[in-house]
């Protein structure tokens, strides 16, 4: 927990647990019958937003939204339970969906902005740097946002207790790469991450299993 009192603990039909940050207003809402994350980041000197993850519960998401100035949506992977919502909030907001090409097929709807690694995606005066973690899926992808410390968005990618699921031997060995060159071999033990679903950790309480979770092959 922060000095604000953020968790990072959030449950399906409970409130958004919401982070203020310097320069950046991070609402977190778990939403769907797969207790799926989607995070509202807000600028707040511009009030211009980005959604990533529209999951489920149109309605949930955009009364989170709010009088927020939605220009953006990130989808992280191409899961179906990551973008049930995209229709509908797209329509809503006319807000320009973000996704990486190799995902982009997946989508409910069509992708206006496609990003890949080392790219980067705004929310007003803020930036965040797209990272491709390949595994979970071909077109996976996390944001980072290096504002107020290190916080990253990771998906479906990494969790609290190890890698997001992969179906065979070499996307696991794919993504257990990408994650220690693109994300631990960066950033700080400080650094916060955000997954696609369940509970907030940081880089340094994950670091020491790194290689059990490669040895466990999982």
């Amino acid at each position: 927990m922060d000095d604000s009192g953020y968790s990072g603990e959030v449950t399906v039909g409970g409130p958004a647990d919401v982070r203020e940050l310097p320069g950046l207003t991070i609402s977190k809402l778990a939403v769907g019958d797969m207790g799926n994350n989607a995070y509202l980041l807000r600028d707040p000197d511009s009030g211009e937003a980005l959604l990533i993850d529209a999951a489920a519960e149109p309605s949930a998401l955009l009364e989170l939204i709010g009088d927020a100035d939605l220009r953006t949506v990130v989808t992280t992977h191409g899961h179906w339970d990551h973008h049930r919502a995209l229709p509908q909030v797209v329509e809503a907001t006319g807000a320009a969906t973000v996704a990486h090409p190799a995902d982009a097929d997946d989508l409910p709807v069509p992708v206006t902005r496609p990003v890949t690694h080392g790219d980067t995606v705004t929310v007003g005066g803020q930036t965040l740097e797209v990272v491709h973690l390949r595994g979970h899926t071909p077109g996976s992808i996390a944001l980072v946002w290096r504002g107020a410390g290190t916080h990253v968005f990771t998906g479906d990618s990494l969790f609290p207790g190890g890698p997001g699921r992969t179906t065979q031997p070499e996307n696991f060995t794919s993504l257990m790469n990408d994650l220690e060159e693109r994300i631990f071999d960066r950033f700080d033990d400080a650094t916060w991450f955000y997954p696609g679903h369940g509970n907030d950790s940081t880089l340094g309480a994950e670091r020491p299993h790194l290689g059990e979770w490669r040895t466990r092959g999982w």
